[in-house]
């Protein structure tokens, strides 16, 4: 059972780190055109929601994971709001 709490562990590390081909396609291009805000501003209040529960949790996947995902989610939320193009009237 131990072999599957490790996995476990190190799976809730490593899926956050996905957001990085985003936030680094975002940065190259200098746009976030193709993401859409209200998805990007949903997931991000849905983590910020969890992420208290997360660190009070006894399962340190979870609490490993809800960190992650909050440094990693919430750069996501900037690079998106950074390199939204404003609309001209």
């Amino acid at each position: 059972m131990d072999q599957f709490w490790d996995i476990g562990v190190i799976a809730s590390f490593a899926l956050p780190l996905f957001n990085i081909p985003l936030i680094l396609r975002m940065i190259e291009r200098k746009s976030s055109e193709d993401i859409s805000m209200i998805w990007v501003i949903g997931v991000w209040v849905c983590i910020i929601l969890m992420t208290p529960r997360a660190l009070m949790s006894k399962d340190l996947a979870f609490q490993v994971y809800g960190v992650m995902n909050i440094v990693f989610f919430t750069l996501v939320l900037f690079f998106s709001a950074k390199y939204r193009k404003r609309k001209k009237d």
